[in-house]
């Protein structure tokens, strides 16, 4: 796309600002909203019938929904009754989600933890310490899936981060969607609409030790077919559900004594074929598990034995064209639990715990895992972390290692805290040698300004053997967060010695200074637009030498349309200093030197929540000297809620004045759900340019929190295995069935 088109665009968003409607008013403030809990008489039947049992009829029922999307401080176009009950052990919430078309229902997905924001859905969030900032959050659909995770810091994870390298939302800050608790949910579609029943167990939240509480509580409501988001609380349209400072109270919850102490054993069978063809198939068995103990009804002990991860999914492959380390997200559950207890720094560049380097080579072989243990909590004022893994010798070449990671903070008034993290990995047994250790310092910390601004940074110290100097790192930020726009301001340094050995880093060696404008405007009866988002993003790396490596200027703007379409058009100026040549392509090596281009980006995507969307990211542009094109088109695809179907193709055309290449990564994802608790998913990878595909088929038929049976088969081979001869194999099939023994129940 042409600069003046571009620059057209820019203008034409601009000038329609001055056309948008105010946000409607007529909401209530949030600190109005207070609900109170019912003891029940009798606990409702979990079948998804609010309406048609008796039970419910205690619970004055929660209503008044307002709108943040798309008439923002508007009612909720339909009707929302939710009411709470709780029993001597669990919390019931019942949610009568009226609609006048329930033919117009959309429901996309039967998977737990599956998506909720492209079908008809319903989710609650629950703040038990009522300290503004962390949170539970459970959620439903029609088809009566479970989706839960954890909420930390109101959902805010690091700044600065480009395209491509924030941190998944599983991964620990922010967001933790896999997180898994043991709880029951049903739901129903009838005349009236739809209506969904929550038993959730007082053993699977964590609250504070007193009889009677009041709690943080908020509820939205997502009306797929006509765009609307909807919240009991009102929360503005720069925040989401996690914003728990803008949460009602829920008072009268009476909680019992939290006595909580699980187990659960694993049997696993594995055959495994891998090596030069031809290769024998080798198989054994294993046994381990996992137990979870509440020392206080705030702090919970898990321990693991002989820890295995065999029902994960594989991790999506990358193409990396560039001389940096590619960011893999977390996907164990055991690591993710409370993650966000332990995470500090700037998730996706500089993370001084990353729980990926634990059982996980450098070349991703995994490492077994002997056993460890976490506690993690409150204790009193305090949030508290402790881990502590241990691995085995793993072929004779890497030594075992104890990794061990100490975490404690404090929650302040206004959304601030303040805290400090050690972490220390050591190699032990026969393999280890002298001195082979890293250590890790670090505080931070984080002050609130008003509603919307909040101030925050980090400082951090390692230990490596045989490194003296320029060991450390920091960040400062700020982040404002208004109706209308969000500024994004940061610094960060990490010096050329700075290791953290249980951390994650992109790059060593630099300064760091970003920058992000956000603006958003509602235009009324503009062109059928929804809302246009123009926004201006800055980055720069420069060497501790003052030599530039990277520059990152990235103009936009996205035309969200009223039915749900979505075009985003901008342009990317660009520098990339190159100090050593380094190999881009088999073959093709980038000399050094500073290459400055510009590249025109245009993102297009069709309504997410039909049966069948399209989306379409073009890139073309400069690059390193030459000439690049990269599309990268998705399709999705579902028939009702049980089979849903993705496919991700990425191409990259590049013309360097040293070779042309391509590359293809093509990534096909198919699921079908029997039920929401039994499902069978396929993920298909090709990648040429590291020369392989790969196949990870799983089976699931879940028990309570995500345990129960697994069956899952991988193999992986080189490209020439397809064209010429089969030279390799790596190929295995393992069942695995998992047991959750709740003690106390």
């Amino acid at each position: 796309m042409r600069l003046p088109i571009l620059c057209t665009l820019l203008a034409v968003s601009a000038a329609s600002a001055a056309a948008q409607s105010p946000a409607n008013t007529a909401a209530p403030p949030a600190a109005a909203h207070v609900a109170t809990a019912v003891r029940a008489v009798e606990a409702p039947e979990i079948d998804g019938d609010v309406l048609g049992d008796p039970a419910w009829a205690h619970a004055t029922p929660i209503t008044a929904f307002w709108q943040e999307q798309p008439n923002e401080g508007a009612p909720a176009s339909e009707r929302t009754e939710v009411r709470v009950l709780f029993t001597a052990d669990t919390l019931y919430i019942g949610a009568v989600l009226y609609d006048s078309d329930p033919s117009g229902i959309i429901v996309s997905d039967a998977r737990r933890d599956a998506p909720l924001d492209d079908t008809d859905s319903f989710q609650m969030i629950v703040d038990t310490y009522r300290d503004r900032q962390n949170g539970f959050v459970f959620g439903t659909n029609p088809a009566g899936i479970e989706y839960d995770g954890q909420v930390t810091n109101e959902g805010q994870g690091g700044g600065g981060l480009g395209f491509g390298q924030m941190q998944s939302g599983g991964s620990g800050a922010g967001f933790n969607i896999n997180w898994d608790a043991a709880w029951t949910v049903r739901a129903t579609i009838g005349e009236h609409g739809w209506s969904a029943e929550f038993a959730i167990p007082f053993r699977t939240l964590r609250y504070p030790s007193s009889t009677s509480q009041t709690w943080g509580i908020n509820f939205q409501r997502n009306i797929r077919r006509r765009n609307e988001r909807a919240y009991w609380a009102p929360i503005p349209r720069q925040f989401n559900l996690y914003r728990l400072s803008l949460a009602g109270s829920l008072s009268g919850v009476q909680t019992p004594a939290l006595r909580n102490f699980r187990i659960t054993p694993y049997a696993l069978g594995n055959a495994l074929a891998s090596g030069e063809v031809p290769v024998d198939t080798d198989a054994d068995f294993d046994f381990g598990g996992d137990l979870k103990y509440s020392i206080t009804p705030s702090l919970t002990l898990d321990a693991t034995v002989n820890t295995d991860f065999a029902q994960v999914e594989v991790d999506d492959q990358q193409v990396n064209l560039d001389r940096f380390t590619l960011f893999f997200p977390e996907k164990r559950p055991f690591f993710l639990e409370n993650a966000g207890f332990f995470s500090v720094g700037n998730p996706g560049e500089v993370d001084l715990f990353f729980s990926r380097r634990i059982g996980i080579g450098d070349n991703g072989q995994s490492i077994p895992i002997m056993g460890g243990g976490r506690v993690s909590g409150k204790a009193g004022k305090f949030n508290v972390g402790l881990l502590n893994m241990q691995t085995s010798d793993y072929n004779d070449t890497i030594a075992s290692t104890n990794f061990s990671v100490a975490r404690v903070s404090r929650d302040l008034p206004n959304r601030s805290s303040i805290g400090a993290i050690v972490t220390n990995r050591q190699a032990t047994g026969d393999l280890a040698l002298d001195n082979q250790y890293g250590r890790t310092f670090g505080v931070d910390g984080k002050i609130g300004f008003g509603l919307t601004t909040v101030v925050s940074g980090f400082a951090a110290k390692t230990e490596t053997p045989g490194v003296a100097d320029s060991d450390h790192a920091y960040n400062i930020r700020s982040q404002t967060n208004r109706p209308q726009w969000d500024l994004n301001v940061g610094y960060q340094e990490v010096g050329g010695g700075f290791n953290p050995s249980i951390g994650f880093l992109s790059r060593r060696g630099y300064r760091k200074p970003d920058a992000s404008l956000m603006t958003r405007f509602r235009p009324k009866d503009f062109i059928n637009i929804q809302e246009l988002r123009p926004h201006a993003t800055f980055r720069g790396f420069w060497g501790l030498d003052g030599f530039q490596e990277t520059g990152y200027m990235h103009l936009d703007n996205h035309w969200q349309f009223r039915d749900s379409t979505e075009i985003h058009t901008g342009m990317n100026l660009t520098r990339e200093g190159v100090r050593t040549p380094f190999e881009i392509y088999p073959g093709v090596f980038v000399p050094p030197g500073t290459y400055d281009h510009a590249e025109a980006q245009l993102v297009a995507m069709s309504n997410q929540g039909l049966p069948v969307s399209v989306s379409m990211r073009a890139t073309i542009g400069g690059f390193f000297g030459g000439d690049r094109l990269t599309l990268n088109p998705t399709i999705r695809m579902r028939a009702g809620d049980a089979l849903t179907a993705q496919v991700d193709y990425q191409r990259n055309d590049i013309t360097l004045p040293w070779g042309a290449f391509v590359t293809n990564l093509v990534r096909t994802r198919v699921s079908y759900s029997f039920s929401a608790r039994m499902f069978t998913q396929a993920l298909v990878q090709y990648n040429d340019r590291a020369d392989l595909w790969s196949m990870n088929f799983r089976f699931g038929w879940l028990q309570a929190a995500n345990t129960g049976l697994f069956v899952v088969y991988t193999d992986t081979r080189g490209l020439y295995d397809l064209f010429e001869h089969p030279e390799r194999t790596d190929r295995s099939l393992t069942v695995k069935y998992s047991y959750l023994f709740d003690l106390f129940r």
